[in-house]
């Protein structure tokens, strides 16, 4: 073989590789297809397909119930999965030819699980795994040549698929805090995208602009979340903690760069007055898409494990923007600079993203102090989500068992599966599942069936079996309706490599069962603690005016004495938006509920739109409270007010206050006074920034008055 032919081949190679480090739903599906193909194929072409499916379903189900650890909290938590799947399946087994005792064990069994899986998130995925593999004993058992085969294979299944992942993150012990850390980076980047459509923007356009900010802030939120939790995971199982300040100071800047993506110093309208400054809020425009790109570029060279270069292109918008703001006229250009010196504070922190602060104390993040069984006792109320949750699919499960046992429906444990995948927290999001689940199983039984006509053979059907599960396992993260699709072209495969020809007539009984599994699923989201939104939304709404005033109270703290341990303004930020964020998805929510209860569906548009840029001018005073201070006029004076007057407009909706708009009036005109009167200036600038934040409280406790006023 040439050297040539070599170097194309190890191009090839690193390019396949590449395809999957990039991805890494990719990476998951090659890797549970992998276990499946190994644990199935034998068997399957030694004629023993009952063995070989059964093993390669306690795969997928392994795969499915994989926690984000450190390797050596993934092994505990693996002997904790196949411990809970022999038990389920075994108890499954056991009292299979019982059926009422049967009935009894799954419905306790299911509101104990989801209970349990409640109490951490790593034991979230382990309960609600074992609940599928109780339900996949169910199926398999008339096939069984004995009661205690399915426990045996599924929990085996869940094993190999387990130790194939565990040595695969032994060899590669950070790549779960690279991929959740560049998911981060990655939200940050549509964030950004989405926010460049800002500069310029007229007036019309900035409240769909803003929603949309709302909703992708939501994600943002999120990733930071899961990295916190996989974090903390990690600081459980390393001794060395330095190992991980790295990654820490990563999420620090990551954290950081949200709060000044979240920011708005001016009302976007005001910015352009002529055709010079509407040149430079273009240029801002393009180095908050050039930033994005940037920052998605650093995304994927953490996946890669690629050194990060950072682009030249923004160091050069920077200096031109900077050169034009000084020669622009002052009163033209003292809206603009504050805008500029925060995009360049964040290009130049993503600049040196890696200088480590020697001798720097490794920063704390916030934990859940709790034992597990004060968490456990916190769910055990009717008013907990998840308590109303496990009811709910408790109650799913036994009418459809007594559906099944009465009707006496072949392979009716579909029924409880379709209402597994269905039943979620929320009615909206069983909703969603109810249409995309319907929708996948029919097209999956059309196309599962014309491909077994144009694949009879053993060997196509495995290939078919093995080609839908990863393709199941690419989709199911991202696009649920497909992975639908796939999953059920993978259960008909599987039935009919067991019994011949009978799986297509199978899938006839499966789509009927579906369609009861989801309806029941369905009806019990519908009338039983549906949770409309309309009844949520006052406790949002004081919530979110709540936790605002903790992180302006937090920043005004910071100013006057900053804290060498910021990590209680830090829960302060992140909590001001969880609460954003809850409002945002109560709004979105709304959208998909029926229409008679869709009450308060404009104040709930009108709320996620002045929330979020209030957030917005209150995170603009956080990144700058390291450079300079409160030093205007009546400051101590102001501040206290604006912070009181949140905190009672969070308590005006349940009667606590009776709090006016014209409260903030005095501070209002005090700041348009100093702002007219001293010239242009960093002091005028941040006088702005309270005028906004004070102008926007204003409005939001005119809405919150409209709203009591209704009812």
């Amino acid at each position: 073989m040439s050297n040539e032919t070599i170097h194309v081949l190890k191009m090839r190679y690193n390019s396949l590789k590449q395809a999957f480090w990039r991805h890494p739903n990719r990476l998951l599906a090659l890797r549970s297809t992998v276990s499946m193909a190994l644990v199935s194929i034998p068997f399957i072409l030694l004629d023993g397909a009952f063995f070989g499916v059964t093993l390669a379903l306690g795969a997928m189900a392994g795969a499915l119930s994989e926690t984000d650890d450190h390797p050596q909290g993934r092994l505990k938590t693996l002997g904790l999965t196949v411990l809970s799947f022999f038990i389920s399946s075994f108890m499954i087994g056991l009292l299979y030819h019982n059926p009422w005792w049967l009935g009894c064990w799954f419905i306790v069994s299911t509101l104990a699980f989801i209970l349990i899986g409640g109490i951490d998130e790593r034991y979230r995925a382990i309960t609600f795994g074992s609940i599928q593999i109780g339900v996949y004993a169910m199926l398999g058992a008339d096939t069984s040549p004995a009661w205690y085969w399915g426990s045996v294979l599924l929990s085996a299944g869940a094993l190999l698929h387990g130790l194939i992942s565990l040595f695969l993150l032994y060899r590669r012990p950070w790549r779960l805090l690279d991929v959740y850390m560049a998911r981060g980076f990655l939200a940050l980047s549509n964030y950004l995208k989405e926010k460049a459509r800002l500069f310029p923007s007229e007036e019309k356009d900035q409240i769909d602009i803003r929603n949309n900010l709302a909703l992708l802030n939501i994600e943002m939120v999120s990733a930071l979340e899961k990295i916190k939790e996989v974090l903390n995971n990690y600081d459980e199982e390393v001794e060395d903690k330095e190992l991980l300040r790295p990654y820490l100071q990563r999420f620090m800047l990551l954290q950081s760069l949200h709060e000044r993506a979240a920011s708005s110093h001016e009302r976007y309208e005001v910015l352009y007055t002529d055709e010079e400054s509407r040149g430079v809020v273009e240029g801002l425009g393009e180095m908050l898409r050039q930033f994005a790109y940037a920052i998605r570029q650093l995304s994927d060279d953490m996946l890669n494990g690629a050194t990060y270069r950072h682009p030249m292109v923004l160091d050069w918008i920077s200096t031109a923007l900077e050169t034009k703001l000084q020669a622009m006229d002052e009163d033209k250009a003292e809206p603009l600079v504050l805008l500029h010196h925060n995009l360049s504070r964040s290009h130049l922190s993503l600049k040196h993203l890696d200088d480590l602060q020697e001798g720097s104390s490794i920063p704390r993040l916030r934990k859940d102090e709790r034992s597990l069984g004060e968490r456990l006792r916190a769910q055990l109320t009717f008013k907990h989500p998840r308590m109303r949750y496990a009811i709910r699919l408790s109650i799913c499960f036994l009418v459809g068992y007594i559906l099944v046992q009465a009707l006496e429906l072949e392979k009716g444990a579909w029924v409880m599966l379709t209402s597994l995948f269905v039943s979620q927290i929320s009615y909206s999001e069983t909703r969603r599942r109810l249409f995309q689940r319907v929708l996948g199983t029919v097209m999956g039984v059309v196309i599962g069936v014309l491909l077994i006509q144009i694949f009879p053979t053993k060997v196509g059907q495995l290939v078919l079996l093995l080609i839908s599960g990863f393709a199941f396992f690419y989709w199911v993260r991202t696009r649920y309706s497909r992975a639908v699709l796939f999953i059920t072209i993978f259960v008909l495969c599987g039935f009919n490599l067991i019994s011949g020809a009978g799986g297509a007539t199978i899938m006839t009984s499966r789509l009927i069962d579906t369609l009861i599994g989801a309806s029941l699923a369905f009806l019990v989201a519908r009338y039983l603690w549906p949770g409309w939104q309309y009844h949520r939304l006052p406790v949002l709404i004081s919530l979110a005016m709540a936790k605002n005033a903790a992180y302006f109270k937090a920043i005004v703290k910071e100013y006057d004495q900053a804290s060498p341990d910021d990590l209680a303004y830090r829960i302060a930020r992140r909590e001001a938006h969880r609460a954003d964020n809850e409002l945002a998805t109560a709004w979105r929510t709304m959208q998909v509920e029926p229409k008679r209860k869709r009450k308060f569906m404009q104040y709930a548009f009108t709320f996620t739109y002045l929330n979020h840029a209030l957030l917005s001018y209150i995170s603009a005073l956080g990144i700058h409270r390291s450079t300079y201070d409160l030093s205007f006029e009546n400051a101590p004076e102001m501040t206290t007010k604006l912070g009181e007057t949140m905190t009672e407009a969070g308590e005006l909706l349940s009667g606590n206050s009776s709090v006016t708009s014209t409260d903030l009036v005095p501070v209002l005109h005090s700041l348009r006074q100093q702002i007219l009167s001293i010239p242009s200036s960093l002091k005028k600038q941040q006088l702005r920034v309270f005028y906004n934040i004070t102008d926007v409280t204003m409005k939001l406790v005119a809405e919150l008055e409209k709203i009591k006023k209704e009812g």
